[in-house]
């Protein structure tokens, strides 16, 4: 298991490599965020991207539905951090979104200033009323800011998978390119991206997004999540 960061002519491109879905544990989620924090030191440019055929297929839910009250409050505010990060990141920041991306996996995306998809036989959507496993508050609030009102009433509730056009279509992806060329799409839009002023970047990206980073910092800070003890309760009931 490993994000691996590597850089190119000033992009840091950080990868999930944990086979076979790249799902997420406490463990990949900390080790995201450094990996966050490591590329942020120097890259004009983030790119986000998976191995394999996922992006990521969200929570491992081998995992994460054990883990203790401890281990689920701390990976609350793990999934708080990483998404904030992402989201608030003053510089362009690109999900190439190499094959399915399945709630966590989504949220990934969605935290992207741009985001570039596969053609093809993939999956993506918000699945966790499905699973009996809701959004934590730093997740919603980037589904509220990113979705549009309907989108959000059919994905949250429907819980469904989408194919490429639609996710296209509901605001998950900007473009669809064929999986080989994802990564080199989402490196040109990068590059594009960093010839903009960085600190009129910064500032405009701040302006759009302050709410719900607000929303993210206050979570994350104070541990207030309002799904801090209940989160996973309807999993580990058996529903469904």
């Amino acid at each position: 298991m490993s994000v691996r960061v590597e850089r190119s002519d000033g992009v840091a491109v950080v990868t999930f490599d944990r086979p076979p879905a790249n799902a997420f544990d406490l463990a990949l989620t900390q080790a995201a965020v450094d990996a966050l924090d490591r590329a942020a030191e120097d890259a004009v440019a983030i790119v986000l991207t998976g191995s394999g055929t996922f992006f990521s297929g969200g929570l491992d839910l081998k995992a994460v539905p054990h883990y203790d009250e401890a281990d689920q409050r701390e990976m609350i505010l793990a999934l708080g951090r990483l998404l904030g990060r992402l989201y608030g990141h003053p510089r362009p920041t690109v999900a190439a979104v190499n094959g399915h991306a399945v709630a966590a996996g989504t949220l990934l995306s969605l935290a992207c200033d741009y985001r570039v998809g596969p053609r093809g036989d993939f999956r993506f959507g918000l699945t966790g009323a499905r699973v009996g496993i809701p959004y934590p508050a730093a997740a919603q609030a980037i589904i509220d800011a990113e979705l549009a009102p309907a989108t959000r009433r059919l994905m949250l509730l429907g819980a469904g998978r989408f194919g490429p056009e639609q996710a296209l279509a509901h605001g998950i992806l900007d473009e669809l390119q064929a999986p080989e060329a994802v990564l080199d799409r989402a490196m040109a839009v990068a590059t594009e991206r960093c010839q903009m002023p960085a600190g009129a970047y910064a500032t405009v990206k701040q302006q759009l997004r302050a709410g719900a980073l607000e929303r993210i910092r206050h979570v994350t800070q104070s541990g207030s999540d309002p799904l801090m003890g209940s989160w996973l309760d309807d999993y580990s009931a058996g529903r469904p």
